[in-house]
């Protein structure tokens, strides 16, 4: 059915019929979907111009030769794709358009909680990877614990620091690949790109794994396997994915109150247990006295247990890669964020590592209780805020689960410029529904969820692979960030200074990744020091794909329209309707239509050739309308048939070959198994085949109403 618009009359009342058939012929505009009639009037002479636009479109006229699709184009039509359609709806929401993306950007507020959750979620067991590695070396060996903090602190300073400059030096967002990519070469900026994207892998990995195993504490015997707990891991990740593909602003709004619940609740307990443990006499205690140790205290040792403990820095690059998610002004919204995430990171791991001397507290051996968890109870047991320590806990499990956010916001955008720059699958670059990169959420959430199956679920094993990429893509950066204040000493003013701070940050990073390496890479780090070139390898040979298929993709058909000259073959198996349509479709293109049967039965071939004798008679002999039967003893269909098609195209090169196959389309997925496939096969086959054209003649059942 059409839907008609109010009817015109055209301008003059003298025109005559084909005066107003031209006028409608110049107003039809296929493209805008609209078509215009005449009609005639009551009287001789008058006649009418009426529009026909469809009567269900999904796609809006906005201005001459341009349309837009509406939400309701997105809405599919069956009933098991309506059914996934509103799954995915209730999951993730509406479909966001283009014009809201600036609605989704992020207050200062929301993107402490998105961009720096990994990095101040680390001070929930920084302190205690440092400790693990010391008391290998007895109660001695964990005096070092004060200094290697502050080095840590000092460390964060320097890179926040560096970081600070690359936001305004990179307002649509400075990270690692970016800056190294522009200053360095492609090289370096593909080294940046692999260990970050390692890195953020195994941020979601350690920070779920972290997270649930806190709920050891609480509920020691519910999770009681590794088996529970790596599948109480993927849920998580599950969980996280759907909120992340719902978009950044939503997923800030979801995570910002946990975020500030665990920083309010830390900062508490560090002001209370700093108050009882410098009041108190009874609460400052010495290390007890470890079991035998294992090893030596050694510098060697001590730089083992530094390189655990800059587990805390990770993340710090996050707001530097995100400055396109926030607010105008963009860089300074994250510049401002960037320094109050690198305060309240500061304070919070020397708070607890404070409290953690004060009160003499070491890991548990078993792993079964954390130390973070030690030191709240230390902190609030015995006061009138005891019941702040099972609400902690809740606190501790939030923010490290949450802390895989960060990589959420991070791992898709540095996938999507990769891909467009060709070294990924152009399909990272592809927005979703809610404005947000899904392929790479979704892969980021499958690579992390087979990093907890292989690894079961343990924060120890998987900790040994962490900070390696991230300190590697810190030295490149900065490194970057040197060349770059380098070409502009002409231009900018206080490039010294700049140049000066980039450049300490750039030595002491290359520094501890160096110390990071040497120190895990027998205890993992290796896997990450060989997977790096192996990812570039893989971007390199990506890109190499692609510049050949931008390269070499070509066709034998002319670019002129003059110059095509058309060849036609279509198969048949019998002239029924559907042939004679297929046929007819062909010949209103060319006058060259070869109709090619694969005889498997010599007498369906015989009855096929008379019947095409009477057939042709009607055609007219301008048409150069043939029949090929090929006899095929073997009862092969498709083999016989391109054969015959590869013998043409390499008989008539300079002629554009069309295979026109009609295909029968069922009405239930179900029903395919009822029918051969043959049209699916050639297709298949012949898309290999360079040069040739494949049209498709769809032929639909249509139920009869009685």
């Amino acid at each position: 059915m059409n839907q008609r618009e109010p009817q015109k009359m055209p301008g003059g009342s003298d025109g005559t019929s084909n005066t107003n058939q031209e006028q409608a012929s110049l107003t039809d505009d296929p493209a805008l979907l609209r078509r215009m009639e005449v009609r005639q009037g009551k009287f001789p002479g008058q006649e009418r111009i009426r529009i026909v636009r469809p009567r269900h479109t999904s796609l809006e006229h906005v201005n001459t030769g341009l349309l837009k699709a509406t939400e309701a184009s997105m809405a599919p039509t069956g009933g098991v794709g309506k059914a996934i359609y509103r799954t995915k709806r209730f999951l993730i929401g509406n479909p966001l358009s283009n014009e809201q993306s600036i609605h989704e950007r992020l207050t200062k507020f929301k993107a402490l909680a998105v961009l720096s959750s990994d990095a101040i979620s680390s001070v929930a067991y920084a302190t205690e990877q440092c400790m693990i590695i010391l008391v290998l070396a007895g109660t001695v060996a964990l005096g070092s614990l004060i200094p290697i903090t502050i080095a840590i602190i000092a460390l964060l300073a320097i890179v926040a620091l560096s970081y600070s400059q690359t936001i305004p030096a990179y307002p649509n967002g400075g990270g690692s690949y970016i800056v190294a990519k522009d200053n360095l070469g492609n090289l370096a900026g593909l080294i940046a790109a692999a260990s970050l994207l390692i890195d953020y892998v195994l941020t979601v990995s350690v920070s779920v794994t972290s997270g649930v195993q806190n709920l050891l504490v609480t509920f020691p015997a519910s999770i009681n396997t590794t088996t529970t707990l790596v599948w109480i891991d993927i849920l998580v990740i599950v969980i996280i994915t759907v909120v992340n593909l719902r978009g950044i602003r939503e997923s800030g709004s979801v995570f910002a109150l946990p975020t500030y619940f665990f920083i309010a609740s830390a900062f508490l307990m560090i002001i209370v247990g700093a108050f009882r443990g410098f009041t108190d006499p009874h609460m400052h205690q010495a290390f007890a006295n470890l079991p035998a140790t294992s090893e030596k205290l050694s510098i060697f040792l001590v730089l083992r247990a530094f390189a655990s403990g800059c587990s805390a820095m990770t993340g710090t690059e996050a707001i530097s890669n995100g400055v396109p998610a926030f607010k105008k002004p963009e860089a300074r919204n994250a510049r401002t964020t960037l320094i109050w995430m690198a305060t309240i990171l500061g304070l919070l791991f020397a708070g607890i590592t404070l409290l953690t001397v004060r009160f003499g507290l070491t890991p548990d051996p078993l792993q079964k209780v954390t130390l973070i968890s030690k030191v709240s109870a230390e902190a609030f047991n015995g006061t009138s805020l005891a019941f702040m320590v099972p609400v902690f806990q809740v606190a501790i499990l939030l923010i490290l689960v949450l802390a895989a956010n960060t990589s959420y916001a991070d791992f898709p955008r540095l996938a999507s410029l990769l891909a467009r720059d060709h070294y990924l699958p152009h399909q990272f670059a592809f927005r979703g529904d809610r404005l947000a990169f899904s392929i790479g959420i979704i892969f980021l959430a499958i690579m992390a969820s087979i990093l907890l199956i292989a690894f079961g679920g343990s924060t120890s094993s998987l900790i040994d692979l962490y900070a390696v990429g991230v300190f590697i893509s810190f030295t490149l950066s900065q490194s970057g960030m040197v060349r770059h204040w380098w070409h502009l000493r002409g231009q900018q003013r206080n490039w010294q200074r700049s140049i000066l701070i980039n450049g300490l940050g750039a030595i002491t990073t290359f520094l501890v990744a160096a110390i990071i390496t040497y120190t895990k890479f027998i205890s993992g780090a290796w896997i990450v020091v060989i997977l790096i070139p192996l990812l570039v390898l893989m971007f390199l040979g990506i890109h190499h794909h692609y510049t050949k298929v931008e390269s070499e993709r070509t066709t034998n058909i002319p670019p002129s329209p003059s110059e095509i000259k058309h060849l036609f073959v279509v198969p048949i198996a019998s002239l029924d309707a559907v042939s004679v349509q297929s046929l007819s479709y062909a010949r209103s293109i060319s006058k060259r239509v070869i109709a090619v049967n694969v005889a498997i039965d010599e007498e369906d071939a015989h009855k096929l050739r008379e019947t095409w004798v009477q057939w042709v008679k009607h055609i007219s002999l301008e048409e150069k309308l043939e029949l090929v039967i090929i006899e095929s003893p073997y009862r092969s269909l498709a083999g016989p048939l391109l054969a015959y098609i590869d013998a043409i195209h390499e008989l008539y090169a300079d002629v554009t070959l069309t295979v026109l196959l009609p295909e029968f389309v069922v009405s239930h997925w179900w029903e395919h198994i009822l029918h051969n496939q043959t049209a699916l096969r050639l297709k298949a086959a012949l898309l290999f085949k360079p040069g040739i054209v494949v049209t498709n003649m769809p032929q639909h059942v249509v139920s009869k109403v009685s």
